[in-house]
């Protein structure tokens, strides 16, 4: 109580100052911060321009002080290969930009993002704050690049662009699934040792003026091989991840597996390669390429050290349930801290994103939820994304509100 009342004079005298014009402190929360510091109760997290400056500071200095009650405080939780702003509704073709039979390794659909997305607010009030976007591409073996946006509905929102490139592998319904994993190893094979003949040139003065700008095609394929972009190969096969296992060996790719139904038969050589996986965590219909798959995958995994991201699999309407599913991994034998980092931490690492944890320095993404977050009846009280409050109102909000507000008039007269 002390430390209130020094607080409240403190922000008496700071409101004038400012460098903490932005500052805000939520206090009395139990916070999970997805790090080595565990969930910490009765905390204080401060932010200030768009990032967390302070966790449990001695004194609390902020613009303004949001008492959480004991309330659950969480990283903002990231969304992970959809199609969320590309694609508004499945059913309707001129709704649909994820993909053109044309697409190939070089297709950027961040071009086509739609930040006002009636999905987006609806997609808030599942406490997400972040999504990589991916294409569906077209009839190519590489589907395009994905891309990382914020769900601030706002035109600046995409904050990266050739996030990762895709490439799907796996069952087809014409050929063999051989062929296109051989195509894959060639054109890595192809550009590594193009690259080996720049190099050699580029230590002869006398070849400089002969030596050729890369294509568009070629410098994607130099930035997987540097390391530079991960690449997100879909498989569910185990002799599939094996071969992609085999690739990132063989040309030191930034390897992350999507699909990965029958990854527990692999589990072993996917912890050891460190390879994380995206997995949907309420599968548990095998099919031909996916045997293995069950909701008690996802344990499995992690229990045997492998990185795991939850991933909502299907129409991109449903994104908003991606915490129900971390619950359901929670009751076949995920931990609560496990199956978080699942829709926080763990993509943020994989994507390299300044975000997913509560830490001084991350990104002020927060997320205030009424109970347990993983709890069908939770809801999201306040929302923060890089320090800035947002609403989680959607479009049916608005819809109920219409249909059911009183009126002295005849319905057919106001609605």
């Amino acid at each position: 109580m002390t430390l209130f009342k020094s607080s409240v004079i403190a922000l008496a005298l700071t409101c004038a100052t400012p460098a903490f014009a932005d500052s805000l402190a939520i206090t009395n929360a139990t916070v999970h911060t997805v790090t080595e510091q565990g969930v910490l109760t009765q905390a204080t997290v401060v932010i200030e321009d768009g990032k967390i400056i302070a966790i449990n500071p001695e004194t609390v200095m902020a613009d303004n002080i949001i008492d959480a009650m004991g309330k659950n405080l969480t990283p903002g939780l990231i969304g992970s290969f959809n199609h969320l702003g590309l694609v508004e509704v499945s059913a309707v073709s001129s709704t649909r930009d994820a993909g053109d039979k044309d697409a190939d390794i070089t297709f950027d659909a961040s071009a086509a993002f739609n930040p006002f997305s009636s999905l987006i607010p609806y997609s808030r009030k599942g406490g997400i704050t972040t999504n990589l976007v991916v294409p569906y591409g077209g009839d190519k073996m590489f589907k395009g690049q994905a891309f990382i946006a914020n769900l601030t509905g706002e035109l600046d929102s995409i904050v990266e662009r050739n996030a990762a490139v895709i490439v799907e592998l796996g069952a087809k319904r014409k050929g063999s699934r051989a062929l296109e994993i051989q195509q894959l190893r060639n054109k890595l094979e192809d550009v590594q040792k193009a690259l080996a003949k720049a190099a050699e040139k580029s230590d002869n003065k006398d070849d400089e003026k002969t030596a050729k700008e890369p294509k568009r095609d070629e410098k994607i394929i130099n930035a997987l091989l540097a390391g530079e972009t991960p690449l997100i190969a879909y498989a569910e096969r185990a002799t599939d991840i094996m071969a992609l296992l085999a690739l990132k060996k063989d040309f030191a790719l930034d390897l992350v597996i999507y699909g990965a139904g029958d990854a527990i038969r692999v589990v072993n050589q996917l912890a050891e390669a460190k390879v994380p996986v995206i997995i949907g965590a309420i599968e548990n219909l095998p099919n031909f390429d996916a045997l293995q798959v069950s909701l008690e995958s996802a344990a499995q995994l992690v229990n045997a050290g492998v990185t795991v991201i939850f991933s909502v699999r299907g129409d991109t309407h449903n994104l908003y349930q991606l915490r129900y599913d971390a619950g359901i991994a929670v009751a076949n034998g995920m931990n609560k801290t496990q199956a978080l980092a699942a829709i926080t931490a763990n993509a943020a690492d994989a994507f390299d994103l300044n975000a997913g944890r509560i830490a001084i320095g991350k990104r002020a993404d927060l997320v205030l939820w009424s109970g347990d977050p993983f709890e069908l009846s939770t809801q999201v009280e306040k929302m923060w994304i890089e320090g800035i409050e947002y609403s989680t109102d959607s479009r049916q909000d608005a819809l109920r509100k219409r249909y059911t507000a009183e009126a002295d008039l005849p319905r057919a007269y106001v609605k």
